[in-house]
């Protein structure tokens, strides 16, 4: 099981945490990876300067809406 956590505090969400989650939720379902990632909302991961901020496991990754996408493809499906 990979777990996905997305920053959801006030740098974060600033930054278009929201359509994170959004897209990530999306490409989970596109996949049918429902049983292989767990997907969370996380208050302040320390990471505020890299908004919007995803741990998958214990690594940090910066996230936005252009890059989403490649991120899913590389740090969580390479996971599985």
């Amino acid at each position: 099981m990979v777990i996905v956590s997305v920053c959801v505090g006030s740098a974060c969400h600033l930054k278009g945490s929201h359509s994170v989650i959004s897209r990530i939720e999306s490409l989970i379902d596109e996949n049918k990876l429902q049983d292989k990632i767990t997907l969370k909302a996380a208050f302040c991961i320390g990471e505020c300067t890299r908004a919007v901020s995803v741990k998958v496991d214990e690594e940090i990754y910066s996230v936005n809406e252009k890059n989403v996408d490649e991120f899913f493809n590389n740090a969580v499906l390479g996971r599985l």
